[in-house]
This record gives structure tokens, C-alpha cells and sequence, in this order.
């Protein structure tokens, strides 16, 4: 196997003089722990595709990498008969490269013979999902690397259904990216292969996104009386976010100017997530001036959709995406309800590490919560069952990281179709004198008050990593008898797929697909879910509490902060 520093030599040598990336390669070479970095390991392909920093190396994101995988993709469609006709969709967000990145990918694949449809601009994760089905491709290519800081960019494969690539199908596509070197030479790519399209996809997932409605009419007439301020966040969801909002009757709509456009480096951000507050700063001052109800924001890829409503005292409080997660499926069971559409069968899911509340909101209505493995992809297959077996009508999926999903036309998060059904909730709650605001108070009021702590530890390079596997070898072989003081009461290895209740002593097995994840359950019922990210160089603490009001379901928290705090310094 080769060393890093090997890797570097030979990338250094096969460079042409005056590419880019052979500059960056020179202004590094005397900095060993750089080029270490940059070298010591190739970007991880999963089902969530490649992520990493843009730049030079096998840990960077660049246009040989992006060729290298694709070529690997082409393989492994072609191995599989009549998919090559079937085609590949293609589509990039507003990050650095992402188009360049995305023509890589139509020639290579048109050079191999498989047809490539490429959007003639930026587009939304969902639209592409979308028109994967609609175009009955065999797979779909997203370049983008989601609310990633400006200097990542990532590569993201789907395939039929419109989800993301499973692990064994990650897996063989691995297998054959393996087989080719990034300086081999590809064949000339085929223009014909290359259909560029756009407007008319557009307009079919505008359609289709519209008959999730549940008030149509009702917004229609008063959508005009909601003042709405919306931030694409210098991304991919300004077009497709407006044409809706609009559409359905959302008139007084504010776009914050300054990020409107779309542009990679995100001046106006530190990072662009619509789970960060900073994300909301330029949203906060339109929206106090227009005086606003409600504040939008998407990431972006438009996947993610973050919050704002004010409360009782008149001030923006930003809800977390397990808040935003059980309004909305509150709002739809309930319409559902109301008007006679709810179904025996209906489904809804969620990653196992969301909230509990919407378990309790879906047993109120008989609806089935299934709960499953982080990551969207697996949300996609609950939707591919009922679409089969037809034993389930799937209604809502979503996870604590802000994706949300109505209806089955899109398999990935859509945070276009869950902006569109937050502002018709808000006119259907705004008929009754209430706020988003109010209507978690009133959830929180009937279910209990359910309180979730998200905590991430970034370990950046070689050591970082390292550092995130020991800590969870630590708590497989010697877990914590107690956090906070408070008993550890069960052990679940969702790697190992074992389950330990320490009270009883009883062993058994988890119920889901295999994950580096770890879940600790304590004495009073909170639980801790560590895992490290798929996608970032992080640690990720996910907590849950209930109790009989904010404060006392908040208690617990800090502990169990405060005892990782002190395991990730040791």
C-alpha cells in the first residue's frame, strides 16, 4: 500500500504544469502534516456518496476524484442490462465547482456509453429525486455536499426509487471505483448522450408538490394575510421556493437580498445551515422590519428547512427540526383527521435518533411510527415498501437534522414541499388565533414536554478520526455505570446489534441495520445516542428527556454534556 507521501510524489509527477491542482500540490509540499492530510486516506464512499474539503489529494474533493467515481458508477450500471439506456440524472447546487463537477460526470458517463441528463442549472436535492422517477433513470448524481462549511463540496449517487444507493449497492459501486487510477485516460465523451433539461421537470414537481395541500382553498384566501421572510442562504432553493410559496397564494412574501443569489463561499454566513442561529442574523432584521410572522430558511441543496416564529413576548425563537418535525406531522395527522382522509394503514418514520414525542403523536391518531437508522436513504426504503406491498400509505417522514419528507413522489428530504405545508400551517393556525409558537405549547401541553440535545465534537484529520473510533471502542468495552448520577440502565450496540438491560442482566439484539451507533438509556428514562457523523468529522450526541414542563424535561442534559466533555479529553 502506498504512503501518503508516495501518493503526493506521484499526483506531484502526473500533474500538468499550470493545473491548478499541481499549485496546490507545490505551495504544500513543505508542510508534511498538510500533505499527510490531504493523502492518508481516499474520501469514504458510502450511501451518502463522497464528501470532503475542495482541493488537491485522495481526502479532497476534485475533478480527478469526481471522475474516478464516476467511473466507478458507470461500471457497476453497466453490468446491470438495459440500464445504460435508462440513463443517469444529473444535477449541482451552488457550491465551488459543483457544476464543473457535474459536466465531469455527464462526459464520463456519455464517454461510456450511458446516457447522461444534466440540468442546465442549479438545482434542489428533491428535484433531482423527482426527476430521476419521472425520468425513469436508473440512477441520479447530486453534486453538492449539503450545510457543509465553503470548502466542501460532495457527490451524492441515487438510484430508482429515487433514494440514495443502499450499502451493498454502495459497496460494489466501491469496489469498482477501486479498480480504476485517477490519471487514467477516458474515452471522448458523446454530446449526444447529453440531454440538458430543466423547465418542464420543474414544472412537474411544482404539480405534484401542490397536492399535498391540505388547505388548498383556505390559503388561497387568507395565504395573502401571512407575512412570510425567506432565505435560500445562497443556494439552490430561491426559484423553487418562491414559485411555490406564491403559487398556493403566499403573497407577502420578503427574500433576504443579501442571499439570494446563489454563491459558493457563503459570504454572508459562517457556515450554511439552517439549524445554525448566525444562519437566521440577516432573516432576524428583515423580518422585524417588514414585520413578519414566520421566517424560512433552506441549506444549499434545499434538503434541510430551518424555522423562526415568534413567541408570546413577540420574539423569534428558532425551532429545532425534532419541533418542526412533530408540528408538521401534527398538523397533517390532524387535517388527515378532520377530514375524513386519514386511512388505517397510514405510516409515518423517522431516524431512531429523533424525538419520542412523534411516536406519542402518531399512536394518538393509529398511525404507524416506524422508527429506523440515521440517514434518509432509509426513510426512502419504508416508502419503497409501501409503494410495493401496498400494506402502508405513507404520509411523513423526517429527521432531527431538519429533512422532512410529505408524500412519495421525492425519496430524499424536501425542504421545498415542507416550506410550502409550514406556511399553509401557519394560515390554518392563524384562523384560530394561534402562532408555532402556541401550537408546540399546545402539543407539548396534551404529549408532555419532550426536550432533545444535539451536542457534536469536530476531530479534524488522521488524529481526529482516531480519536472518534477509540472513544467509541471505549464505551462498547467499559460502559459508564452512570452519567450525572443517574444509573445506566441498558447498553445498546447497534453495531454489534446487541442489547443489555445492566438491571436485569437480560441480553438480546437490536431491530435495526447494523450502524456505529451507541445508546445509552439511564434511570429515569433519558437516553443518549452516540455516533460518529457519516459526513463530517464529528462526534454527535443526541439526548432525550421528558418531563412535566420545560424546565424539568432540560434537567439532565448538561450532565451528560459535561461527562462527554470529559471523555473526549482523555
Amino acid at each position: 500500500m502506498e504512503s501518503y507521501r508516495e501518493r503526493f510524489d506521484k499526483w506531484l509527477s502526473r500533474l500538468d504544469d499550470g493545473d491548478a491542482l499541481k499549485d496546490e500540490l507545490l505551495r504544500a509540499q513543505g508542510d508534511d502534516r498538510l500533505v499527510e492530510d490531504m493523502f492518508y486516506k481516499e474520501l469514504e464512499f458510502g450511501t451518502a456518496g463522497l464528501r470532503g474539503v475542495i482541493g488537491a489529494g485522495t481526502n479532497r474533493m476534485n475533478a480527478l476524484v469526481v471522475r474516478r467515481a464516476t467511473l466507478g458508477l458507470a461500471d457497476y450500471i453497466l453490468s446491470i442490462d438495459g440500464a445504460k439506456e435508462r440513463g443517469v440524472v444529473i444535477a449541482y447546487d451552488s457550491r465551488r465547482f459543483s457544476d464543473a463537477f457535474a459536466r465531469i460526470c455527464a462526459e464520463t458517463l456519455s464517454g461510456r456509453g450511458i446516457r447522461a441528463y444534466l440540468f442546465e442549472s442549479l438545482r434542489a436535492v428533491p428535484q433531482l429525486s423527482f426527476s430521476l422517477r419521472r425520468l425513469n433513470c436508473i440512477a441520479g448524481i447530486m453534486i453538492t455536499a449539503s450545510h457543509n462549511p465553503a470548502n466542501y463540496n460532495g457527490y451524492k449517487v441515487y438510484w430508482e426509487d429515487g433514494g440514495q444507493l443502499a450499502p451493498k449497492q454502495a459497496d460494489e459501486v466501491l469496489a469498482r471505483i477501486n479498480e480504476h487510477d485517477y490519471f487514467e485516460g477516458c474515452a471522448a465523451p458523446d454530446e449526444g448522450l447529453i440531454t440538458i433539461v430543466g423547465g418542464e421537470l420543474d414544472e412537474a414537481y411544482y404539480a405534484a408538490t401542490k397536492t399535498l395541500c391540505l388547505n388548498a382553498e383556505l390559503v388561497k384566501k387568507k395565504g395573502g394575510e401571512l407575512k412570510i421572510v425567506y432565505t435560500p442562504l445562497h443556494g439552490a432553493g430561491a426559484k423553487p421556493v418562491e414559485a411555490i410559496l406564491r403559487s398556493i397564494g403566499i403573497t407577502s412574501l420578503s427574500v433576504v437580498e443579501e442571499q439570494r443569489c446563489p454563491d459558493g463561499s457563503f459570504p454572508t454566513v459562517r457556515v450554511p445551515n439552517p439549524e445554525d442561529r448566525d444562519a437566521f442574523r440577516l432573516a432576524f432584521k428583515l423580518a422585524e422590519k417588514n414585520g413578519a410572522d414566520v421566517i424560512l430558511a433552506t441549506d444549499p441543496d434545499s434538503d434541510r428547512l430551518g424555522v423562526a416564529a415568534k413567541n408570546n413576548a413577540g420574539e423569534f425563537v428558532l425551532f429545532t427540526g425534532n419541533q418542526i418535525g412533530c408540528i408538521l406531522l401534527n398538523y397533517i395527522l390532524s387535517c388527515k383527521k378532520a377530514n375524513g382522509t386519514l386511512k388505517n394503514n397510514s405510516l409515518a418514520a423517522k431516524s431512531i435518533v429523533s424525538t419520542r414525542l412523534a411516536d406519542a403523536i402518531c399512536a394518538r391518531y393509529g398511525v404507524k411510527m416506524v422508527n429506523v437508522p440515521t440517514g434518509f436513504r432509509f426513510i426512502s426504503e419504508v416508502i419503497d415498501r409501501c409503494e410495493k406491498t401496498h400494506e402502508n400509505e405513507f404520509l411523513f417522514g423526517f429527521e432531527e437534522s431538519y429533512g422532512f419528507l410529505a408524500g412519495s413522489f421525492s425519496r430524499d428530504k424536501d425542504a421545498i414541499c415542507a416550506a410550502m405545508l409550514t406556511a399553509e400551517a401557519c394560515v390554518y393556525y392563524r384562523q384560530q388565533g394561534k402562532t408555532l409558537y402556541d401550537v408546540l405549547n399546545d402539543i407539548f401541553e396534551e404529549y408532555g414536554y419532550y426536550a432533545e440535545t444535539v451536542k457534536s465534537y469536530t476531530c479534524a484529520g488522521k488524529e481526529g478520526m482516531e480519536h472518534i473510533a477509540s472513544v467509541m471502542r471505549l464505551l462498547r468495552q467499559a460502559p459508564p455505570a452512570s452519567i450525572g448520577g443517574k444509573r445506566v440502565t441498558m447498553m445498546e450496540d447497534f453495531k454489534a446489534r446487541t442489547a443489555k438491560n445492566f438491571e436485569t442482566g437480560a441480553t438480546g439484539e437490536t431491530e435495526l441495520e447494523p450502524m456505529d451507533m451507541v445508546r445509552l438509556t439511564l434511570e429515569d428514562g433519558a437516553a443518549v445516542c452516540v455516533r460518529p457523523s457519516g459526513t463530517e468529522p464529528k462526534l454527535k450526541l443526541y439526548i432525550g428527556t421528558r418531563g412535566s414542563s420545560k424546565e424539568n424535561a432540560s434537567e439532565g442534559a448538561e450532565e451528560t454534556i459535561a461527562f462527554f466533555d470529559d471523555m473526549m479529553k482523555r
